[in-house]
């Protein structure tokens, strides 16, 4: 990394190739089956929330800019046993859904290569995002910005597409209008349907985290992430809201599914094929730019569980770029992959499904965090209160994570994100009071083990003391005490 280190342009095309992927341009789908139209709703309550979170991870970031960022905030003001167990979780977590996104990738591309097998071209892929993250964060960056700008520009682009089929200025196809918005109900599922939606909502948000991750990486993070975090919430929330507006006149929202891309399908509908299969093309890339970024924020998370001792030593990495954090990654994601062709589909799924809750948690401790770092402490020395209406917009965005959470069983298939979610924190909770109370043990052995060491050395040196005492003086019953025996 050069001596200037990360520019807030730079931090904000690292947190948009982390965000902008598969969840949106594939995962959106359900989003919009759960809301109907009033999916535009949840994704602008999304990007409000994302905004709260965001900058309550800003405002600890510029106060203190450390590797670990939200994991080493938390340990901060709640412990070592939160730090361990937020560490683990979001670590596990990504690895878990990245092994999967890996998984994707190879079934889109063996369309492209039949005879090569799934598990060569997924273990392929983590291998070069692995190869290419031990580069360094300066030379990822430059990359990253290239893939961003591509997902951005296929964003924008199908905007223009939609727009000119909304109002007939696309040469030989007819105007759609409001199209199917004529017979879609707003809210066809109601309260219910807009709750159901933010889960994925907030998926398609999910990645930012890696700017308070990167903020070390930075010369002056008191200036760089609150540019890079305001840049990044404007350009999500604005291209997220617009492609959604797009896309609704375009198709009915009950043909979409969650194997295809909602965009795909509504340009392949109106005769524009050659269009879909460009964003299919994009869909690729987005899910390998947000394999790259959570590389990156996996190496720094492991380098921050290692230096507190949460990890073994042998994790610790001295260098700039967390060599030694990145290549465990690397191998836990091709476990990850080989256990998905290993074990029962539903077991795996299971596994995997507890990404999105490893993030969802991890967002909520960013804002409890936050909380009591605000509470202790006041604003950030060397910078502005970013969150406006602290308390009370703390505890409404706290609410509202732990409402999603609790939603996740109303989207199918995510119940059992929850269930998988929850029992991976109990797991290293208990591992953590575990770990805790062998260390305790094996000091007191150790205490002990030395403590007889120095009574072993000492006890021939009273032996022979008293042999000595012995030989010279006896005790003199009459006046109870010792008298020297004559010679």
């Amino acid at each position: 990394m050069n001596h200037k280190g990360l520019s807030a342009w730079q931090l904000t095309m690292m947190a948009l190739g982390t965000v902008v992927g598969g969840s949106f341009f594939l995962g959106s789908s359900v989003a919009i089956q759960a809301a109907g139209p009033s999916v535009v709703i949840s994704y602008i309550l999304g990007g409000i929330l994302i905004y709260f979170i965001l900058f309550a991870l800003s405002e600890m970031t510029v106060a203190n800019p450390q590797p670990g960022s939200f994991r080493t905030f938390a340990e901060k003001m709640y412990g070592r046993g939160v730090g361990f167990v937020v560490g683990w979780v979001y670590w596990t977590g990504i690895v878990l859904a990245m092994s999967s996104e890996a998984t994707a990738v190879s079934i889109f591309l063996r369309t492209w290569f039949p005879k090569i097998s799934l598990p060569i071209i997924g273990s392929s892929i983590i291998i070069i995002v692995t190869l290419i993250n031990l580069l360094g964060a300066d030379k990822l960056s430059k990359l990253e910005s290239g893939l961003a700008i591509i997902k951005l520009v296929a964003i924008v682009g199908f905007i223009i597409l939609g727009i000119g089929l909304i109002f007939g200025v696309t040469p030989n196809l007819p105007k759609v209008g409001l199209g199917s918005l004529y017979t879609e109900s707003f809210f066809p599922g109601g309260i219910g349907g807009i709750a159901g939606s933010m889960l994925i909502v907030m998926f398609t948000y999910a990645g930012f985290e890696v700017i308070g991750l990167a903020a070390s990486e930075t010369s002056e993070p008191q200036v760089i992430v609150p540019k890079a975090i305001s840049y990044t919430v404007w350009v999500l929330v604005g291209l997220y809201v617009t492609a959604i507006v797009v896309l609704l006149p375009l198709i009915p929202t009950n043909i979409l599914n969650s194997e295809e891309s909602p965009m795909v399908l509504a340009l392949t509908r109106w005769r524009l094929g050659w269009a879909g299969n460009v964003m299919n093309i994009i869909l690729i890339s987005a899910i390998l730019s947000t394999m790259l970024a959570a590389m990156f924020g996996l190496g720094r998370m492991m380098r921050s569980l290692a230096d507190e001792g949460h990890a073994p030593y042998w994790l610790k990495d001295k260098e700039e770029i967390p060599y030694r954090g990145i290549l465990f990654s690397g191998g836990a994601m091709l476990i990850g992959l080989f256990m998905g062709l290993i074990l029962p589909e539903k077991v795996y799924i299971f596994l995997v499904s507890s990404g999105g809750f490893s993030l969802l948690f991890t967002y909520l401790i960013i804002l409890a965090t936050h909380y009591k770092f605000r509470k202790n402490n006041g604003c950030p020395p060397m910078g502005k209160c970013q969150v406006k209406g602290y308390p009370f917009v703390s505890w409404v965005a706290m609410i509202s994570i732990v409402l999603i959470i609790l939603s996740m069983p109303l989207v199918e298939g995510q119940g059992s994100g929850l269930i998988a979610g929850l029992s991976l924190t109990i797991f290293y909770i208990g591992f953590y009071f575990m770990k805790k109370q062998y260390i305790k043990k094996f000091n007191k052995d150790e205490h002990t083990t030395k403590k007889r060491k120095l009574l072993k050395g000492i006890k021939p040196v009273i032996s022979k003391w008293q042999i000595e005492f012995s030989e010279e003086f006896i005790f003199d019953q009459k006046n109870k005490g010792y008298r020297k025996m004559k010679k």
